[in-house]
């Protein structure tokens, strides 16, 4: 008997784990349903609608996550962080075991942990109505590349760009993320995530981080405009150099005007970037000169580069709206019809051995100016060379420059996004920027000025204010004004030579203002 109740017990025993492995799994089967209803359900959370209602930003950007996303300080406290049960499996920050405290932010691809900051829009407004108002703001840069001509090559995948990163909920820039992985810590107390799972960014994200962050685009944007440049009329006459380095003032006030902007207003008014780095990542916004400010700017103040690469590209598009009237303000009408001779034909060896000659001052004098400097020689290089290699040079100015430019334009406009733009920073850097443009040309157009009170050869001030980095379009400027007042005094040609110097001497000044910075 005792035998026979324990086989119906063990029966019943087997019976019911097997009918609890059926309810199981009947339930397993049906929640995939209930998962999908209740998202249905959400869907209206997850709308572009409600995201321009949501006041804070995105909690990977501020740190601030829900504490249900957070791991229990008691299982983080005393446990061994290199072992994989430990409790160290957050992507959504640590606690600090020092200070015993969570640390908000999120593992990147590598690891490497990315604190979270606090977000301050213009005014205090909510987020989501902050990337409302970007939206128009984007679009009316679309329409100054489209309908107005401003630039288009550049405006427009900036503009595009921009309204992506204001798309709300659309991840079009949201970083890749690790999680699942082993938290450990450094000896300065960093922690670095191992072995988890990474969750992929947005497009724009990988955009800005191969080219940008690298510094490829700019370089490679150097390398087609050298294939593009002619440094002939520099070459035969190699004083109009004075007048590119002149035009460098405009770099020299943004600089001292944002060191200023941090006196005045505090340092953090540029977003707890050093003062330094800020003044001199500004500074080539008063050159016109859009790759060089980017070039710098991704390498010492990268939160600013928005700000500063539409700036510096936005003035580069109202270069003919800006100039004229400071030309006309500074020089006579006398001045303005002064007629320059020919210039003389410079031969090829000539243009072969330039661009050598330059980069070869550059890498003993300032081997940080190098990677710029020395795009820019290799496209002028090929270009020059002739037929043998016309198939790089067409490359570099056309397919290259083309494709490099659209991708370089979506990354910087990926930094539109309403936390970096509207910002009293921001306005700060438009208006300096606009007033350090001013004063590059008036530099350029006085310098000319002082080389007729010199020179038996008088010069029209008008080529002056070419020596900004805007090519060609400062020269093309320079020579419809003259034209305005003398339709016979053509000086597009001798306009070129202070622009293109003025294209070498933006870069050679970020060669040096990063090499103090760095």
């Amino acid at each position: 008997m005792k035998k026979l109740l324990i086989a119906l017990l063990v029966a019943g025993g087997c019976f019911a784990a097997f009918a609890g492995d059926d309810a199981a799994a009947a339930a397993e089967q049906a929640a995939p349903w209930r998962v999908m209803l209740a998202k249905v359900k959400n869907l209206p959370a997850e709308t572009g609608i409600a995201g321009f209602l949501r006041r804070e930003a995105p909690a990977y950007i501020t740190g601030d996550y829900a504490e249900a996303d957070r791991v229990c300080v008691n299982s983080m406290l005393g446990k061994n962080p290199h072992d994989p049960t430990s409790g160290y499996k957050t992507p959504n920050g640590y606690y600090d075991r020092r200070t015993k405290e969570w640390v908000g932010g999120y593992f990147d691809e590598n690891g490497a942990f990315v604190k979270g900051h606090e977000v301050k829009t213009l005014f205090g407004m909510p987020y989501g109505l902050g990337q409302l108002i970007m939206i128009p703001l984007c679009l009316f840069m679309m329409y100054l590349a489209i309908v107005k001509g401003f630039e288009p090559l550049l405006l427009l995948p900036i503009g595009f760009g921009g309204l992506l990163a204001n798309c709300p909920l659309a991840g079009v820039t949201a970083p890749a993320m690790m999680h699942d992985g082993a938290v450990s810590f450094l000896m300065s107390g960093v922690p670095v995530m191992q072995g988890g799972i990474v969750e992929p960014g947005g497009f724009l994200h990988y955009f800005f981080k191969f080219g940008i962050d690298t510094g490829v685009f700019p370089i490679v944007i150097f390398m087609g405009v050298g294939a593009m440049t002619d440094f002939g009329p520099l070459i035969a006459n190699p004083k109009m150099a004075l007048l590119g380095g002149a035009a460098q003032f405009g770099i020299f006030f943004a600089l001292f005007g944002a060191l200023g902007l941090a006196a005045l207003f505090g340092a953090d008014f540029f977003g707890g970037v050093s003062p330094v780095n800020a003044a001199a990542a500004n500074t080539n916004i008063g050159g016109a000169d859009g790759p060089t400010a980017i070039w710098l700017t991704s390498r010492l103040a990268p939160d600013l580069l928005g700000a500063i690469a539409v700036a510096a590209y936005s003035y580069m598009a109202l270069v003919p709206i800006i100039q004229p009237p400071i030309m006309n303000a500074l020089t006579t009408k006398e001045e303005r019809l002064i007629k320059m001779p020919p210039l003389r034909p410079v031969s090829k060896i000539e243009k072969i051995c330039f661009p050598l000659i330059v980069l070869l001052l550059c890498a003993v004098l300032l081997k940080d100016a190098v990677p710029l400097i020395g795009a820019l020689m290799l496209g002028n290089l090929a270009k020059e060379v002739g037929t043998s290699v016309s198939r790089i040079a067409d490359t570099m100015s056309n397919a290259l420059i083309n494709i490099v430019t659209i991708m370089l334009g979506l990354s910087v406009g990926s930094k539109l996004a309403c936390e970096k733009f509207l910002s009293g920073t921001t306005l700060g850097i438009l208006a300096l920027g606009l007033v350090a443009f001013c004063v590059g040309t008036a530099a350029g157009v006085l310098m000319a000025k002082l080389m007729n009170l010199f020179s038996k050869q008088k010069v029209n001030p008008l080529i002056g204010s070419a020596g900004v980095s805007a090519v060609p379009m400062a020269a093309r400027v320079s020579n419809k004004v003259a034209l305005q007042n003398d339709p016979t005094n053509f000086i597009l040609m001798q306009a070129m030579g202070p622009n293109v110097s003025g294209v070498i001497g933006s870069a050679v000044v970020a060669g040096v203002l990063y090499t103090l910075c760095k």
